[in-house]
């Protein structure tokens, strides 16, 4: 596997607190009519909370939110999240969020308590989303919180569920002979 940068640094856009999937990081009605496509989704991520986001934001940038990020077990907005290269830092989130976040592949550190206090969008960030450390260098600030924990980091690196589910079945195809058996242990 190539090295996965785990740590990300770029501008911070924050977010306040009780941000809805729907509605907040992306438009319901992608949400309803099940849209998927990270290439329709980009052009709406952020669109009703922070107008023309998906022209701005850049591989590395960093959603900085309060509690309670992302409400609802949706995926379609962290599905653009993940394609733009996106990291996400919340103050909390609720597990079905988090887990729908991580599932689409999403670097996500949370439990981050007063981490909007720490930051303005445009400022400089850097994240380690495997050892949990927090820095604006706008600020000069350094937080460590919670990182990533380690049972989680390789569906991450693998790009989500879908990413783990091919090198699985990967994984099983070279176990077996051309007939669908099992291959003789060698």
């Amino acid at each position: 596997m190539d090295a996965f940068p785990w740590v990300l640094r770029g501008r911070c856009y924050r977010l306040g607190h009780d941000v809805p999937h729907g509605g907040g990081v992306i438009p319901e009605r992608l949400i309803t009519s099940r849209e998927f496509d990270p290439r329709r989704l980009i052009p709406h991520l952020f669109e009703e909370t922070d107008p023309g986001f998906h022209e701005r934001a850049r591989p590395g940038d960093i959603i900085v939110t309060g509690r309670k990020f992302g409400r609802g077990p949706k995926m379609n907005g962290y599905i653009a999240m993940q394609a733009l290269g996106l990291g996400l830092v919340c103050e909390s989130m609720p597990y079905l969020a988090y887990r729908a976040a991580l599932g689409c592949g999403v670097r996500v550190l949370t439990d981050c308590a007063g981490v909007t206090d720490l930051c303005a969008t445009g400022e400089d960030l850097e994240v380690d989303f495997r050892s949990g450390l927090f820095m604006n260098h706008a600020r000069g600030i350094r937080r460590q919180y919670a990182p990533l924990p380690e049972t989680l980091r390789e569906l991450v690196e693998l790009g989500g569920n879908v990413g783990w589910l091919k090198q699985w079945w990967e994984r099983q195809s070279a176990g077996r002979g051309s007939d669908g058996s099992s291959a003789p242990a060698r």
